[in-house]
Parts: structure tokens; sequence; C-alpha cells
């Protein structure tokens, strides 16, 4: 059974969706991801929110925010690919031909020392560059679209390339997509700050347009439906086995450690990690309870 988003959108209380959602910032350059998601928090009178994965201050775009329950999904969306807008500027006049062939270098698995500046530890570490296509030049300004693994810094991308060619550095970079949450579906601080003022007024549509529930989880794990006499049990932790699935076939397949989603019906349960014990199919990690 597909988990219907839209649905749960439209008929859960508006309360409800503040307690498990995530909303997706066009966060301007400036201010850090941080700060950002601080005055979410602030903004909805939260007790949490945290954001999957940060931008540089100078970067804009795509800025998932996870709200106070929800922030207990975020590893299992924060280590996705990422999409980035950018113009990268040469040091010297290179022809195009010169340029798309040390691109191509750079397409697939590569090292990278993550920048002095970088809180990772600085060890050379493998990612991986999905795409990497030259959209447009202008003189020395190179437009630039590229999909990468998580936690490839494109500064330091922009950086390697000019080192072949004479030098270049990132001028602008602009995040698109992040994992599953897309440029179309983000709100900048304006319109959010609008929204606020709505749902403050007794209006919750504006609000409730830009909350996506975080039962989206469903559309990046495999989701399987629970009996319903197997709700009470498993909203007090209990683990998962084979009597309590509605379609038990379905799960004999997964390999140790898999990640999965319980529902019943719409209504989201729990995430679990597949064990595969004699008679126990699955433990809890995370319980909506």
């Amino acid at each position: 059974m597909e988990i219907n988003i839209d649905k749960i959108k439209d008929i859960k209380p508006i309360k409800e969706l503040l307690e498990f959602s995530i909303i997706v910032i066009d966060k301007p350059s400036g201010p850090t991801s941080f700060s950002v998601s601080q005055f979410v928090k602030n903004a909805l009178k939260l007790r949490k929110t945290s954001h999957f994965g940060t931008l540089d201050p100078q970067v804009s775009g795509v800025l998932p925010i996870a709200l106070n329950r929800a922030c207990r999904l975020n590893d299992y969306f924060m280590h996705r690919d990422k999409t980035y807008v950018g113009i990268m500027r040469l040091h010297k006049n290179v022809s195009e031909k010169k340029l798309k062939e040390t691109i191509k270098k750079y397409i697939g698995k590569i090292k990278q020392l993550p920048p002095i500046r970088s809180r990772v530890k600085r060890e050379i570490r493998e990612r991986e560059v999905k795409s990497f296509e030259i959209l447009e030049i202008e003189e020395k300004d190179v437009l630039f679209l590229t999909q990468v693994q998580a936690g490839t810094y494109i500064r330091k991308l922009c950086d390697d390339v000019g080192k072949e060619i004479g030098g270049a550095h990132m001028l602008e970079l602009r995040r698109t997509k992040a994992g599953i949450f897309e440029e179309s579906q983000s709100i900048n601080l304006y319109d959010f700050e609008k929204a606020i003022e709505e749902y403050n007024n007794g209006n919750d549509k504006p609000l409730r347009k830009i909350l996506i529930p975080a039962e989206i989880v469903s559309t990046i794990l495999k989701t399987f439906q629970i009996k319903k006499e197997a709700v009470p049990k498993l909203l007090r932790g209990k683990p998962l086995f084979k009597e309590d699935l509605k379609n038990p076939d379905e799960i004999s397949s997964l390999k140790q450690n898999e990640k999965i989603a319980l529902f019943y019906k719409e209504r989201f349960i729990e995430t679990a990690r597949i064990t595969n014990e004699k008679t126990i199919i699955a433990r809890p990690e995370f319980v909506l309870n």
C-alpha cells in the first residue's frame, strides 16, 4: 500500500503536522544553516529543529529542516545525493574542449581532502561525482550543474579542476536538490514569515501548504503494513514478529540490518532494522508513540 502524503497533509490537525513534519527552506546566502534552523524553531515555537545537510553561509538553496519528532529521522534523509548549480571562475582563458576534458576526469569516484575550515576530520576520503555538466561559458565564468554524493565539497572540486588548467575557484553556488527534497518544494524566509503571520491570525492554510509530513520517509525506506492488533504492542517498543505483518511473505527477501518503515494504513508507527533472529524479524529504531 502506497502512503498518500497529500492526504495526510490535508487531514492531519495542524498541531500534529508541526510535531512530525519537514519544511524546505530556500536559504539565502549569508546566514548559517544552524541560524536558519533556529529561526524556524523560534518562529513556530517548537521544541527542536534540525537540518539535513549543512550549507556554507555564502551558499544558497534547498535546506530541509525537520520539526520536533521528525528530527529523529535525520539519518534516513541526510546521507543522500545533492545537486548544485554554480559558477566557477577560471584564472586564465581555457578552451571549452580542454575544460570539458578536464571536468570529465572528475566524474565518478574521486579523492578529496576536506577544506581547512570544514568541521570534519581532515583526511583524504572517497566521494562520487555522479554528473558534472557545463551549462554556459561567458569569458572566464563557467555555469555548471553537478550531482554529487553527500559530503562532496564543490569548492574543493572547482579548485582541483583549476589546478589542471591554470587555476579556478568557485564564485557562486546554489543547492537545487537535497536527497528527495527539491527546489520546487522550498519557500523563502519572507514567504515563510507571511505563512506564520497568517497562522497566528487563525488561517493555517499557507503553513499547511509548505509542511511536508515526515511520513514521506516511506518513499526512501521499504514500507510494510502491520495488523491493527499489533499497533499497541509495537508502539510500546516490541520487536517485529512475522505475525504482526499484514503480508509477511513480502519481508522475506530483506537483508540483515536493512532499514524499514512500518505503517498501519496511513499512520506511521516506526522505523526498524531487520535482524532475522529466530522469530524476531526486526527491532525498532524510532517509534512514534
